[in-house]
């Protein structure tokens, strides 16, 4: 596949501007601007809180384990329902979100079982090893219910297992109504509609992100305080090992009108907390509102600018796109969160060559440098693979050394498996699985380690926390740090949706323990 440059695609669009003084007004309007197109301008400064929400966690997933999405409020009794099944990174969660909100408009409610669903959507994954797998095994599941109890059911198979295999998806499972790639999903009430009729094509894998952002709605409904906002899509770096670039496309970016509308209604449903995402977040580049070339750096000084939006995170770059804009902001705006993902996947120069990340470690270290004399409170995750193709004994030490110079208050972590169709799955010298089991336990239990020693720096500390709902006790509150560690702390229920400072008394692996200051 040819990658194709989202600069010069989108730099011709016609861009609705946005002024840092319409940002900052303590009121909400809608005008129309030249391109008849309407323009909101809104400033929350204080969003109610008075209900206890479950929030949205900003957390990066464990994309091993589905999430469904939930309904935001009863199903109306004459309403169609639709069970959506989410496996995979946060932008299939986004993902999913905006398919409720397109199948909204036609009369269908998210329910929380595929037993009670007119329609099911399995929005896939094609990362990890046996995704397929899983995907056929559920519809398996799913024919079972509808042969017995369902069968006017609707099922689709959505994101980047469709994208890859939705001719063999048709015709492996005819319990398959409908395929679509993640570029797709707002053509939904349309195939829908073409499965009713039965008439017309169910397979829609076009690489058109553009259209599909066009096309959605301006508004969503979210519950919660902390949500994600795509802004880019695809992935032009073709790392070996890597399916994106053959499932999502080439790297697009979202016109900045777009995500500032966006952010602002949600803004407007009291949400706080944005993190914005893409598959290469940091090689977001458009036309702004100035005429000039925006950046992620660009972006985020004018989401920043937006009232009500107090927290902004960013995932998942790569160190290629890291640019001294980005560098500078990460260092001067306030409202960007201290914490930073930033992958390298080896600390061996020539594995990261084989994976074609077109890096090195010191160049992956000079940046990070850089990063930490910006900001020097930052806390840094990262992604690591294990027995890549190649993979000799020094080039693991090699990665040993990288986690201990660099330092990680988290990580993700795994063994390499082959992904068909990658470059990675032809390559030589295939590393043995017990070789790669014993590489990942040690690799794992020096970044545990190093994660629970930062955790454990910040007993002591007083730290903002995002309050998002009440904890497992009475009296208890959950909150999330500027670092992402869950946070638990007595409090008034009244707290739910604030941001509040805990000083830190006890930490764990994965959480901490405060009281309120």
């Amino acid at each position: 596949m040819s990658p194709q440059s989202p600069r010069g695609k989108n730099a011709s669009r016609d861009i609705d501007p946005v002024s840092p003084q319409a940002a900052s007004n303590a009121a909400t309007s809608a005008s129309k601007n030249s391109t008849g197109k309407k323009s909101y301008v809104l400033d929350i400064r204080q969003p109610s809180a008075t209900a206890a929400r479950t929030a949205t966690p900003s957390k990066p997933r464990d994309i091993d384990t589905p999430v469904v999405a939930k309904p935001k409020a009863p199903a109306l009794p004459n309403a169609k329902k639709v069970f959506i099944k989410t496996y995979g990174c946060q932008m299939n969660v986004y993902d999913s979100e905006r398919m409720a909100d397109v199948l909204s408009p036609i009369g269908y409610a998210p329910v929380d079982s595929h037993e009670d669903a007119d329609l099911v959507i399995l929005n896939t994954c094609h990362i990890r090893e046996k995704a397929a797998e899983k995907v056929y095994s559920e519809l398996g599941r799913i024919r079972q219910h509808k042969n017995k109890s369902k069968p006017d059911m609707t099922v689709a198979v959505a994101g980047c297992v469709a994208q890859a295999e939705g001719e063999e998806i048709m015709r492996r499972a005819p319990v398959v109504d409908m395929v679509l790639g993640p570029q797709s999903y707002h053509k939904l009430p349309e195939m829908i509609a073409k499965v009713a009729r039965g008439t017309g094509d169910v397979l829609e894998t076009e690489f058109d992100t553009l259209e599909k952002f066009d096309q959605l709605p301006e508004t969503r409904a979210v519950k919660g305080f902390s949500t994600f906002v795509t802004i880019q899509e695809g992935c032009d770096k073709f790392c070996t090992f890597c399916v994106v670039p053959y499932t999502r496309g080439a790297e697009v970016s979202r016109p900045v009108d777009h995500i500032i509308a966006e952010i602002r209604g949600l803004a407007a449903q009291g949400v706080r907390e944005v993190t914005l995402i893409g598959q290469n977040v940091n090689a977001y580049s458009t036309s702004g509102p100035d005429g000039k070339e925006w950046g992620l750096g660009e972006l985020i000084r004018h989401v920043a600018l937006i009232g009500g939006i107090d927290r902004i995170r960013f995932t998942t770059s790569h160190p290629r796109d890291m640019d001294d804009e980005l560098i500078a902001t990460l260092g001067a705006e306030p409202k960007l969160m201290p914490y930073l993902h930033l992958p390298i996947q080896a600390g061996s120069d020539s594995v990261l060559k084989a994976m074609n990340r077109d890096h090195t470690y010191a160049h992956y270290k000079q940046l990070i440098a850089k990063i930490r004399a910006a900001r020097p409170d930052i806390a840094l995750s990262g992604d690591f693979i294990v027995g890549f193709p190649g993979e000799t004994d020094a080039d693991f030490e090699a990665t040993i050394k990288c986690v201990e110079e660099i330092g990680y208050g988290s990580s993700f972590s795994f063994k390499y498996s082959v992904r068909p169709g990658t470059p990675g799955a032809s390559l030589p010298r295939q590393v043995p699985e017990d070789v790669k089991s014993e590489r990942l336990k040690r690799l794992q239990d020096l970044l545990y380690q190093q994660q629970w020693d930062f955790n454990q720096s910040l007993i002591g500390r007083t730290l903002d926390v995002l309050v998002e709902n009440g904890g497992r006790e009475n009296g208890q509150l959950f909150g999330r740090s500027p670092y992402l560690q869950g946070t638990h702390f007595d409090g008034p229920e009244s707290l739910v949706g604030q941001i509040v400072p805990v000083k830190i008394t006890s930490a764990g692996r994965n959480s901490l323990t405060g009281e309120l200051v």
